[in-house]
């Protein structure tokens, strides 16, 4: 369990990376706090289930260095949600959000996820409960609306309804999701965005805390929607690219300490790495998270390359690490974060991946009740 630290420390929602299946466990966040320490991070969803019949210190623990950091859940049982918030509490989060957007086959049948859009009243009833429970905050991520239950009025409805359970957060997917018919991947990139509609609803519910989430790629896309909305989560491109979260302390919130360099976050995550190989574990654990940490730039390739063929292997430490840093130029390396014309950090590809940057596929969702079934994080 990790104490807190202060309130008065504690970052604001203005920049946050999303809760991603399969990406955002504990190692990527540990190395993205080396990126930004003032953006906020999300652990990836855990099911009630999970927290209440499983291995607790297997799917919650984490690292103090990753403060500020929120707990996303899955569920839809009050009771059930309740009694997971506090254990959150004990175990040291600074938040605890319900997700209510997640649109696989397995959510649903979970009876969780972005189908509660259509269901208000149990989403207030729960977060009446989880607020009940616990002094964390309590915050909702949610989409536009599901299948033809899509309408602004609707949206409202659900808004009104929730925060008049108590919720003043709300992170805002700026896509409706289909519940049949896409897979969670195509329900991130066909329906259009609407922003608009988030713009409106903080027009609506000035009050109310509203983050954006959805197709942000860049600092300065974030900036400038932070004109008006309340924060930004920015989800794949802070995994495919990480570094572009370079220059967040400074261009978001403020900071004047200058940002590291891709060598320096390389070489503060090699005590984390040598305390994961103590433990038995294998590299590609952390490594797999830390691929795109080049991309686009001179170099990246045989750091990836390097990295996907050895990581894997039995009794690989650090000096596959360090094999893999000697394939990137000294000038890339040690290159200062400094903002191109365009806003973004220089090397960064707003079209993700398409270098040849390859994530592992995210899994779908954890096993509502089974803890046999939760894969290990």
């Amino acid at each position: 369990m990790n104490a807190r630290p202060p309130a008065s420390t504690m970052p604001s929602h203005r920049l946050s990376v999303a809760p991603m299946m399969d990406w955002t466990d504990r190692h990527d966040r540990y190395f993205l706090r080396l990126i930004s320490k003032r953006t906020r991070l999300y652990t990836e969803m855990v099911t009630t289930g999970a927290i209440l019949y499983g291995d607790k210190p297997r799917h919650l623990d984490f690292s103090k260095e990753e403060h500020p950091l929120a707990l996303q859940l899955g569920g839809s049982d009050p009771a059930q949600l309740a009694e997971c918030v506090r254990i959150a509490e004990q175990w040291g989060y600074d938040e605890v959000n319900l997700n209510v957007g997640c649109p696989s086959d397995r959510v649903q049948n979970g009876m969780f996820g972005a189908c509660l859009m259509a269901k208000p009243d149990l989403v207030a009833r729960c977060v009446e409960a989880m607020r009940g429970a616990t002094r964390l905050p309590v915050t909702v991520k949610h989409r536009l609306g599901i299948d033809d239950l899509d309408s602004y009025d609707l949206l409202t409805r659900f808004v009104r309804t929730v925060s008049g359970a108590g919720c003043d957060t709300f992170i805002v997917h700026a896509r409706k999701a289909f519940l049949q018919g896409l897979s969670p991947k195509e329900n991130r990139e066909i329906p259009p965005l609407r922003y608009e509609w988030v713009r409106q609803l903080k027009a609506d519910f000035p009050h109310l805390t509203l983050s954006l989430n959805g197709g942000v790629k860049s600092l300065e896309e974030a900036r400038a929607h932070l004109e008006w909305a309340d924060g930004v989560m920015i989800g794949r491109e802070a995994y495919q690219n990480p570094y572009m979260l370079a220059l967040a302390d400074s261009v978001i919130f403020g900071e004047t300490a200058p940002a590291p360099t891709r060598r320096q976050v390389v070489e503060s995550l090699q005590p984390y790495v040598e305390e994961l190989l103590a433990r038995g574990e294998y590299l590609s654990r952390v490594t797999r998270h830390i691929l795109g940490l080049f991309a686009g730039l001179p170099g990246a390739r045989g750091w990836r390359r390097v990295l996907s063929e050895r990581a894997n292997k039995p009794g690989a430490g650090l000096e596959v690490l360090r094999d893999a840093l000697a394939q990137v130029p000294a000038h890339v390396l040690d290159a200062p974060a400094t903002p191109s014309p365009s806003g973004a950090v220089p090397g960064s590809r707003s079209e993700g991946v398409s270098d040849g940057v390859q994530a592992q596929p995210a899994a779908l969702a954890q096993e509502a009740l089974e803890p046999s079934a939760q894969r290990r994080v």
